[in-house]
């Protein structure tokens, strides 16, 4: 059962119109999309996005003239609203960037370092390579790299060392090859030990922080007038980019190298060109939240109003 993190808390952020248009960047198992539909009007209207062809499954049993469902990645939020006539006009964007039960327990999608399954980890499993593949092609110092930006991961160099020594001998193509490897790398013998590795092979796998990044250079484009955005992030990875975005554009002046020589005169002109935000104190779950649904604990929801 998937649970939504923060999902009153998210929904409220939103402050939706009865008679707006809103966009659910991040459908997964329908949650918000599903509040949204309870609050607006029969002249107000939904988009949902996802790129996991399951969720869209989902998102088709829907049944409302005023939800649209749409299978392609979150970056390519502008292009959608030019197709659909709404550029500008968004009142509101809810984005969840966490993953959801059914893909974390489906043991065939690979995101889970405690089921064993193929080791595949694309959150669309018609394009790209899998998790597998990509270890095949990757190179030791590559690897190593990318567990110590994407994971955090403090033994990122012996993993790394140790998943390419084992790949010399045979492919890993299961999940529990992969966690036994991370588990025989690092000096606590812990089953969660695996969780950095996995995260950090996940996010390069689908691009993740790059569309995050991509999406947030054309979101303020999208909004209307007064329009709000809402950002659920579950690790610092995520929510660095969202608060150094969101603080970017709150600023009295665009945040620019000390080094270029600029008048105040013309940096109120830069800055007049340039969007303007108010941004909310972020919210984190509380305690009630956490023991009912104990992957809520490192959830952050950012929130923003166009002004």
């Amino acid at each position: 059962m998937h649970i939504p993190v923060l999902l009153k808390k998210s929904i409220k952020s939103l402050k939706i119109k009865k008679n707006g248009i809103y966009i659910d960047t991040t459908f997964g198992f329908g949650g918000h999309s599903k509040e949204i539909l309870k609050k607006i009007n029969n002249y107000g209207k939904l988009y949902s996005i996802d790129r996991d062809p399951f969720s869209i499954k989902i998102a088709k049993k829907i049944k409302d003239k005023r939800f649209k469902i749409i299978h392609g990645l979150f970056s390519n939020i502008k292009k959608y609203c030019k197709k659909y006539n709404i550029l500008k006009k968004v009142n509101g964007i809810i984005m969840d960037l966490g993953m959801s039960s059914m893909q974390l327990n489906n043991k065939n999608r690979g995101f889970s370092y405690k089921k064993n399954g193929p080791l595949d980890m694309r959150m669309n499993q018609k394009n790209g390579i899998s998790a597998s593949e990509w270890l095949i092609k990757t190179k030791e110092k590559k690897l190593s790299y990318i567990l110590k930006k994407y994971g955090e991961e403090r033994y990122h160099k012996k993993i790394a060392f140790n998943i390419i020594k084992n790949m010399k001998k045979k492919p890993i193509k299961k999940t529990c090859q992969l966690s036994k490897i991370i588990l025989n790398s690092t000096p606590y013998y812990k089953i969660s030990s695996a969780k950095k590795t996995f995260q950090a092979i996940r996010i390069k796998i689908n691009n993740e922080l790059k569309e995050l990044k991509k999406f947030l250079k054309k979101v303020l484009n999208v909004l209307a007038p007064k329009g709000r955005l809402s950002i659920i992030s579950f690790h610092s990875l995520e929510d660095r980019i969202v608060k150094k975005f969101m603080f970017n554009y709150s600023r009295k002046f665009p945040n620019l190298p000390s080094s270029i020589p600029l008048t105040e005169k013309e940096l109120k002109k830069i800055n007049q060109k340039k969007k303007k935000i108010k941004i909310f104190k972020k919210i984190i779950p509380d305690k009630k939240e956490i023991l009912k649904n104990y992957r809520s604990r490192s959830a952050i929801l950012r929130t923003l109003k166009l002004k």
